[in-house]
């Protein structure tokens, strides 16, 4: 999982860096765990653009991961350590007793050949999925659920890891990467272990035709468009936003410090939110 440095053999190659990929192992894509992925353009149903600055991209297939983990106390083996294209974590190839091959992400420390289970008597090893209920307070987890077995929601990309704060009636804390503790049912499950591939936040793009091989083009800055795309547009010559109200997004709603969260049913559950002293 180290990073290697490219000799600056040219300007774009001068910062650019990438994973050495070294804890891969030297095999092909299960192809029953394999999915076509359609692109959309940043595109809904109905053709309109939701999501804008999206296209193009190198073609992939999507890698049908185990978020459930819901293969209970049957007891399994790492096959292989692989790349998916789809995320920024590796997953693992896990080969069950019974015959069954699934992909689950790959925790730190995972290797080929590690047994593997999800049980509430598993051990506390990294990969093994328990209740929450089983877990010892003060132990590093991730892919947590947050309704009961619709699979793991939380937690889920490389190197990232959330830790066991406390439990107390029916609901535990869980201090989440981003600083919010939140509460969670005791039996929803949560799997051992950080996230792999830590290294992943030091990577260098080095260049802006990394960005276009992962789908994104070119983002248009609001002060450079006219007054009928942006708010920010218009002015003679280089103009700085200068609106009375700050900030907009391109429909007119304020860029910075505004509060889009609608779910107010799941307040309850966050006992302190990220960033808050």
């Amino acid at each position: 999982m180290a990073i290697r440095q490219y000799k600056p053999t040219t300007s774009s190659r001068r910062f650019r860096s990438v994973s050495t990929f070294g804890e891969l192992s030297s095999v092909k894509p299960t192809r029953a765990l394999l999915e076509p992925l359609k692109r959309t353009g940043g595109r809904n149903s109905q053709g309109k653009v939701t999501a804008r600055f999206r296209g193009g991209g190198n073609q992939r297939m999507y890698r049908i991961i185990d978020f459930k983990r819901d293969k209970y106390d049957v007891a399994g083996k790492v096959a292989s350590i692989e790349y998916d294209p789809n995320r920024s974590s590796r997953i693992a190839r896990v080969d069950y007793r019974d015959g069954e091959k699934r992909y689950i992400l790959a925790p730190v420390g995972l290797k080929v050949g590690d047994p593997i289970i999800s049980s509430a008597n598993a051990d506390i090893k990294p990969g093994n999925c328990l209740p929450i209920r089983a877990i010892p307070v003060g132990t590093v987890i991730h892919n947590i659920e947050m309704t009961l077995g619709k699979g793991g929601q939380l937690v889920r990309s490389a190197g990232a890891g959330a830790q066991l704060m406390a439990k107390e009636g029916k609901y535990a804390q869980i201090r989440l990467p981003s600083g919010e503790v939140r509460m969670a049912a005791l039996d929803c499950r949560a799997t051992i272990g950080q996230v792999g591939n830590v290294e992943h936040e030091n990577e260098s793009y080095g260049k802006a035709g990394k960005t276009r091989w992962l789908g994104f083009r070119p983002h248009v800055r609001g002060v450079a468009m006219t007054p009928r795309d942006h708010p920010h547009g218009g002015g003679e010559g280089k103009s700085p936003v200068g609106r009375k109200k700050g900030p907009a997004t391109p429909w007119g709603k304020p860029a910075l410090g505004y509060k889009t969260r609608r779910n107010k049913a799941t307040n309850k559950f966050i006992v302190r939110r990220r960033g808050s002293k």
